[in-house]
């Protein structure tokens, strides 16, 4: 049995929910059919942000908000002057949802609860009339005479407008590929070092900030708070390392060197001018850090303390492996993007196929990045239909 409808999208994740909204809002005729593989949707909504959502971040000058994708900053430029964060924050209060800024930039419910967004999302969903199936299982997508014929257990779907929306999904992957598109090869983005050898493992929990991280040999370098951990080191400066060095580290199969500069407002003479002068911590560093830094140093030794200096402007570890939160994972590749129409969202290489979400190769760094993409995606799918 065949069944025609007007769109289709695979992938009930935010790309998918909100462009099937945004589908409907403009055009409230279209019939619109959602499917996701799993018996839930939303799931990365779920638990981002430790469960609260960090819905988008306060940047609301798109030259300086496409800074945080490492991969898709030249594409998504003329997407943001469309849709951009302040967009996100309207939409969202208009439908009741209250957000907060965070110091940090960050937006989340004022609700501190992802189902907040969840809920208001298949609300609006169910009362636009978006069709979401779940637990389907599709056999194959056919393509012929500009029309999508997707191949279900026992029944098939037929539309001329198909959204991949799947994420990092091999299957989806593999349905583009056949469509004609080219797929850069998916690799781990946003996550932790491993440091097995590192004397500061005993300090987890401390946050040192701000500090400069930088993978040595390489021009990969960022700035912001490092969290001390019992298996390495995290916090905002590492994540967005890895994201920016994703395919580096990915290549060096995470066994490569970091420096640390602990103090990166300091050049390395005015730590030592500041030591001869006051070597008792005079850079107010936690406690138990700073023992550990000066351990074995005699701080009455000119040398010693150039050493020191040396060590908190550029220290040294050797990161062997990384760490990444499952359920939030993030990967740098995906549809390449010069095969994608940013107007429309649209393929370029097959009429009437479009993407949207992390199924593209586009990631940003953590802060709720990832997940304007989405909205964004969503958004500019569904005006140029």
């Amino acid at each position: 049995m065949n069944q025609i409808v007007d769109i289709i999208i695979i992938g009930g994740g935010a790309a998918g929910i909100f462009a099937a909204i945004q589908a409907k809002i403009a055009h409230p005729s279209l019939k619109v059919i959602v499917l996701e593989k799993t018996a839930v949707v939303l799931s990365k909504v779920r638990v981002s942000g430790g469960g609260r959502c960090n819905v988008t971040h306060a940047c609301f000058d798109p030259p300086i908000l496409v800074q945080n994708y490492p991969r898709g900053h030249k594409e998504l430029l003329a997407p943001f002057y469309s849709f951009q964060p302040q967009d996100t924050i309207d939409w969202f209060e208009s439908k009741g949802v209250q957000l907060k800024i965070e110091p940090d930039g960050r937006v989340f419910p004022i609700s501190n609860s992802s189902e907040t967004i969840i809920s208001c999302l298949l609300t609006e969903a169910a009362n636009l009339g978006v069709e979401i199936r779940l637990r389907q299982k599709i056999e194959d997508i056919l393509y012929a005479r500009e029309q999508f014929e997707i191949l279900l257990e026992g029944h098939s779907l037929i539309a001329p407008r198909l959204l991949l929306a799947t994420g990092s999904s091999k299957e989806g992957y593999r349905w583009a590929e056949r469509l004609g598109h080219t797929i850069q090869p998916p690799v781990p983005s946003l996550f932790t070092f491993n440091v097995p050898s590192s004397p500061l493992r005993e300090l987890s929990g401390i946050v040192i900030n701000p500090v400069e991280v930088k993978l040595a040999g390489t021009h990969f370098t960022q700035q912001g708070p490092l969290l001390i951990t019992h298996f390495g080191f995290s916090g905002p400066a590492i994540l967005k390392l890895s994201a920016w060095g994703a395919r580096h580290l990915y290549h060096k199969n995470y066994q490569t060197e970091i420096t640390i500069n602990w103090l990166p407002s300091l050049s390395q003479k005015e730590l030592l001018n500041t030591l001869l002068s006051s070597p008792l911590n005079p850079f107010s560093l936690p406690k138990n850090f700073w023992k550990l830094m000066i351990a074995g140093l005699s701080r009455n030794s000119k040398k010693n303390l150039n050493l020191l200096s040396e060590r908190l402007h550029a220290d040294r570890y050797l990161i062997q492996g990384k760490t990444t939160h499952k359920e939030e994972f993030v990967t740098c590749g995906g549809i390449s993007l010069q095969e994608i129409n940013f107007k429309t969202m649209q393929s370029k290489c097959c009429p009437g196929l479009y993407f949207a979400g992390e199924i593209l190769d586009i990631d940003g760094i953590t802060g709720g990045f990832n997940f304007q993409n989405c909205w964004t995606n969503g958004s500019i799918f569904a005006k140029n239909l």
